[in-house]
């Protein structure tokens, strides 16, 4: 099969920002994956990452017509990590990717706004829905990186 450019595109960006996911993960302590800086008013990065995972699987599942994973939102905001955090990281986000592979873009679809039943009381996309995984993925890379900044000793 031809390569799809739109697809080989998103999946690049995508690996940049789930690259980053990893590398915030990575070395960081159960306690430090919890904390949660300002207070306590904050998410965690525990929260953080768990919420953009989630995020970013269903919105590339919509943006590809593919079958929707089983995701709990409100569950992603009391996220508290433990010792397989950064395997299941890591597995999430092998999950995401996975979501694009043999994917192609149906330009019987791509501008259809009433296409995506998961979204009847909102209809998007799916050009809408695949450039929103990203951005929205992109947000909470910066998220990640201010938490961490703020958890660093002397900040």
């Amino acid at each position: 099969m031809a390569a799809d450019p739109t697809i080989d595109a998103l999946r690049e960006v995508l690996e940049e920002s789930l690259d980053e996911l990893r590398r915030g993960v990575d070395g960081l302590s159960v306690e430090e994956l919890n904390a949660r800086p300002a207070a306590g008013t904050t998410n965690s990065i525990a929260v953080i990452v768990t919420h953009a995972l989630g995020s970013t699987r269903s919105w590339l599942s919509l943006a590809m017509g593919a079958p929707m994973p089983p995701r709990d939102r409100d569950a992603e905001f009391r996220t508290v990590a433990d010792e397989g955090f950064a395997a299941w990281t890591g597995s999430s986000i092998a999950g995401c990717l996975a979501v694009l592979d043999g994917a192609v873009w149906d330009p019987a679809r791509i501008g259809t706004p009433d296409w995506n039943p998961h979204l009847a009381e909102e209809p998007r996309t799916a050009a809408y829905a695949a450039a929103h995984a990203l951005a929205h993925l992109g947000e909470h890379v910066g998220h990640l990186h201010m938490t961490r900044e703020l958890l660093r000793p002397g900040s």
